[in-house]
């Protein structure tokens, strides 16, 4: 017994030298160097698990629902996964995307092709998280020590349903119930003393949050005042714009997302925000759209949105394999990034034009996306009439790319033919939008390995 105990504290002593020597340099050196500092802080604060006898675990655990009623499209439980953190007051509940289905032909399909989306039977028992949802600060400088919960999606409603499977309805559409009976349960388990919980999702998840946060803020409001709900919607900005070629709705990706949603707002019983449904009294499909919801939100929403989405130019028709289009696909192009573009620029706290599937490597202007919301949080902290910070120099809170075409921002995700799978280069892309690129330098005066090394650089 006595030499587990020396052991402990001969450990705890390591600790506290360790973390002596990583505060004691000079102030001057700090303040010269603030981000190597907090990260050095950061990397030290997951060192010192080691040395405690609490450990953290590096996978989310699944946890089916309590409330049985409430379930997947197929009647089976719907449920969670979650890391705790102890001793953590923050939260992140993360919204997984993956389309949608607004008709039993469209439903029936999508059971048929992704069953998993549809149901929880295949859900493996853990779950190891990236991007916002890593335990690891290299990947997750900002937020890997909070207590990190995943919805996996299996509503196929855009997480805003309500509607129960019966003997006369296949599917139960309930992803707006899955959600509120999920933090029922975590504020059993800490989330009633957290000091900030951020709803985050990406892409059908992205417009889960937008359509959700204010919801749950009211009901943290009813039971656990005192938390600030903040949201995150990556990929969630659709546009409500005619497509590029007509659609007729026979599946998914043939419906436009105004005819989508306006058949499963129907379908699905979905519950809007009651502002912005008071301000689309009859046409509450409008809620589904970021730049209509967002002026009706109450709580604080940061946005990342990559300009040329692939879903989202799917659902307009424009398709990018390798057979060359015209220059009608591109002027679609160039309008939806003008028309992108302009629903942002004015309305948020925070942006950016890529998704957070490569969650460290994208940059905006020369910020990473982890250090814009970073610096967002920051900014809320600096507006807050109690908890004033002072603003940090060097670190923008709202960023916007000027990139107007693929490939133009190096950083982001590459683009695929989708006939063939393979990614398409920058030359590939120009002719599949019908431009000879030789024949557009030679115009220039200018060698065509130049030219095209200045678009890939987005010049």
């Amino acid at each position: 017994m006595w030499s587990r105990v020396l052991v402990k504290s001969s450990s705890a002593r390591s600790c506290l030298l360790l973390l002596f020597i990583h505060v004691s340099a000079p102030v001057e050196a700090l303040r010269a160097n603030t981000d190597n500092f907090l990260a050095q802080v950061k990397n030290l604060a997951q060192s010192l698990y080691t040395c405690s006898s609490q450990r953290v675990d590096q996978d989310m655990k699944l946890r089916f629902l309590k409330n049985v009623s409430v379930t997947c499209n197929d009647g089976s439980p719907a449920g969670y996964y979650l890391r705790e953190s102890k001793g953590s007051k923050r939260w992140l509940l993360f919204l997984e995307g993956g389309w949608y289905c607004f008709s039993k032909q469209t439903c029936d399909s999508r059971f048929r092709r992704t069953r998993t989306l549809m149901g929880s039977s295949k859900w493996p028992q853990t779950r190891r998280g990236t991007g916002i949802l890593s335990p690891q600060p290299e990947e997750n400088p900002y937020w890997w020590n909070a207590n990190m919960v995943l919805i996996p999606y299996c509503s196929s409603d855009v997480w805003s349903g309500t509607r129960p499977k019966t003997e006369n309805r296949d599917y139960a559409f309930m992803g707006s119930l899955i959600i509120k009976e999920v933090v029922n349960e975590l504020l059993m388990k800490g989330l009633d003393k957290a000091r900030v919980l951020l709803v985050a999702g990406r892409s059908a998840g992205g417009i889960g949050v937008l359509v959700n946060v204010d919801h749950i803020a009211q009901q943290l409001e009813t039971q656990a005042g005192g938390v600030k709900v903040r949201g995150l919607s990556d990929s969630g900005w659709v546009l409500d714009r005619t497509p590029y070629k007509p659609s007729d709705c026979q599946d998914v990706l043939s419906c436009s997302p105004v005819d989508a949603v306006k058949r499963g707002l129907r379908y699905w019983g979905t519950i809007m925000p009651e502002i912005c449904r008071q301000a689309h009294v009859g046409e509450e499909w409008n809620c589904f759209f970021g730049y209509k919801i967002y002026p009706t939100l109450k709580s604080p929403v940061f946005v990342a949105q990559w300009l040329f989405d692939l879903a989202q130019l799917m659902l307009f028709n424009i398709h990018l394999t390798g057979q060359p289009d015209g220059e009608g696909q591109w002027n679609y192009l160039q309008s939806l990034g003008h028309e992108m573009r302009s629903t942002l620029h004015h309305k948020l706290n925070v942006v950016s034009f890529c998704p957070c599937s490569s969650w460290m490597d994208i940059q905006v202007k020369g910020t990473s996306l982890p250090k814009a919301l970073h610096c967002w949080e920051r900014s809320l902290n600096h507006n807050h009439p109690i908890n004033k910070s002072p603003p940090k120099r060097g670190c923008p809170s709202r960023v916007i790319d000027s990139c107007s075409w693929p490939h133009c921002n190096p950083t982001c995700p590459k683009i695929y033919d989708e006939q063939t799978g393979q990614e398409m280069g920058m030359i590939q892309f120009m002719k599949h939008m019908g431009f000879d690129v030789t024949k557009m330098a030679q115009q220039q005066g200018m060698d065509p390995r130049t030219l095209l090394s200045m678009l890939s650089n987005g010049s």
